[in-house]
């Protein structure tokens, strides 16, 4: 593995292994609503993405492949030989794609609020955000960002929820945060997608619009073991403003699946 980083790595709770994966300008810390039920069922494993919260800085540009080898060295380090894995978002394609190439270590996947099968113009839209930003910078576009991601009535409640998300982007590397954004706006899953076979929830919000539920009934259908769930309502940012009922979601599947 070239370029592996020594990702930063939090590890609470009892029961079976469940690694979690944030996606662009985040950190661990995005699981915190889910982290109270599922720590009561899991040994959960949550890591900063390089470049992120906590974690060394990459050198130079790096694509999902490196990400992908970051989370297997988070995985040997951890001690754990095979493991649950949920990722949001861009997370939702790491854990894929480590699922592609390490098979073996993967019991199932959590694919949240994340993206595939996209069209043209989806395309074009998520590749304008990436231009924009390069173009005007980053804290100048993501004010336009905040209604796709919270319903209005959390930002409405949850002002400091919002600016603090905001806050954690505008603190991100701007080089890192352009380099994670063009992976998420470049990755497609389609042509591999039906090679994953470890059993898959597929979770999205009703109202998430780049990672929207007609995406995902797609992934749903590709996947060869998988359930589709949307949740009424919400939009892209579900772990922040709805992380008790993803939590709630991920452990009745993960539990189905030895019933």
């Amino acid at each position: 593995m070239n370029d592996v980083i020594d990702c930063e790595f939090s590890v609470e709770g009892s029961g079976p292994p469940l690694f979690l994966i944030h996606g662009i300008g985040a950190a661990r810390n995005t699981w915190r609503n889910a982290m109270p039920l599922l720590r009561t069922h899991f040994t959960v494993v949550t890591y900063d993405l390089r470049g992120h919260g906590t974690s060394p800085m990459p050198m130079g540009e790096f694509g999902l492949d490196v990400l992908v080898d970051d989370l297997e060295r988070v995985r040997e380090r951890s001690g754990f030989e095979a493991a649950h894995f949920a990722g949001h978002s861009l997370g939702g394609m790491i854990g894929p794609a480590y699922a592609l190439k390490y098979p073996d270590r993967v019991l199932s996947l959590g694919l949240l609020s994340t993206a595939a099968f996209r069209t043209e113009d989806d395309s074009a839209k998520v590749w304008g955000v990436v231009r924009a930003m390069e173009e005007k910078g980053i804290p100048q576009v993501l004010e336009t960002l905040t209604d796709r991601w919270f319903t209005d009535a959390f930002i409405e409640n949850n002002k400091e929820v919002v600016t603090a998300r905001l806050k954690q982007v505008v603190e991100t590397d701007p080089d890192v945060f352009l380099n994670v954004f063009r992976i998420y706006a470049g990755t497609e899953m389609a042509p591999w997608l039906h090679n994953v076979n470890a059993p898959s929830l597929v979770l999205t919000g009703e109202n998430d619009g780049g990672c929207n539920p007609r995406l995902n009934r797609l992934i749903d259908n590709t996947l060869p073991n998988s359930e589709l769930v949307i949740l009424p309502g919400y939009k892209h940012s579900l772990l922040l403003e709805a992380g008790d009922i993803v939590a709630e979601h991920v452990i009745r599947f993960i539990e189905s699946l030895n019933a």
